[in-house]
């Protein structure tokens, strides 16, 4: 595994990982996660603009068409784990055996797990660390990464308010599904932001996670408090 980049397909929850793989199914996984792992390289060493997707094509020695039929922009070779969540969302958050809150925990915690994972098997703790400080430098620092955040994120907030307007028989379009989408699509930031904060001084992957999760659970625990309240529309609130 490659110490320079974070394996992120370690952050897909596990259900949703193929359950028989054929030999075509597998070659398009690994020339994705190699396209993915090659840009997040090169981005990182000279940053998002300065390097070509043609560039990055030659470099995996496919064509730039191949590159954009995995995907579709420069962006999401880089910030393909939305996508992820994105699905995550419409699966789990659908889940009635678990509040919305307690939904949102899970995927969160699986993502967590799987980079607290990849932190593990390194065998340089100081330069793990300074690769996802890298990381989120990039993105930080890259507009148009930010911008494609951003709209992710709104798809995810839109996504999100569909699942909670089903749970509880009302519109997307009403105010109650779209503020709790927003308020629990929040917890993404406030990991990350976790992450980049704890990430300096702690001593261990463990260390790390343990407090990364324990700021998401205290900000989870004030969102429940109020999406309790978040019933049918037929029952008065």
């Amino acid at each position: 595994m490659s110490t320079r980049t974070v394996d992120w397909t370690a952050l897909r929850r596990r259900e949703e990982e193929p359950a028989v793989e054929g030999l075509r199914e597998r070659k398009k996984r690994l020339l994705r996660q190699q396209l993915s792992d090659t840009a997040t390289e090169m981005f990182m060493d000279r940053g998002f603009d300065a390097v070509r997707v043609s560039e990055i094509a030659d470099a995996c020695g496919v064509s730039e068409k191949t590159v954009f039929n995995y995907f579709p922009t420069k962006e999401s070779l880089v910030l393909d784990l939305g996508e992820t969540t994105l699905n995550s969302l419409q699966t789990t958050l659908a889940n009635l055996d678990l509040s919305p809150v307690e939904a949102v925990l899970e995927i969160l915690s699986g993502q967590l797990a799987g980079l607290t994972s990849w932190l593990t098997a390194q065998d340089d703790w100081g330069q793990a660390k300074a690769v996802l400080l890298r990381f989120g430098m990039l993105i930080g620092s890259t507009p148009s990464l930010r911008a494609y955040q951003r709209d992710m994120t709104d798809q995810q907030v839109a996504v999100a308010a569909e699942v909670l307007a089903r749970r509880t028989e009302m519109s997307p379009d009403d105010p109650e599904p779209q503020i709790a989408a927003a308020a629990l699509l929040a917890l993404w930031p406030l990991q990350f932001h976790a992450l980049r904060r704890h990430l300096h001084r702690a001593k261990t992957p463990e260390e790390l996670h343990d407090e990364v999760s324990a700021d998401v659970h205290r900000a989870a625990q004030l969102l429940d408090t109020g999406l309790n309240s978040l019933t049918p529309a037929r029952r008065s609130w």
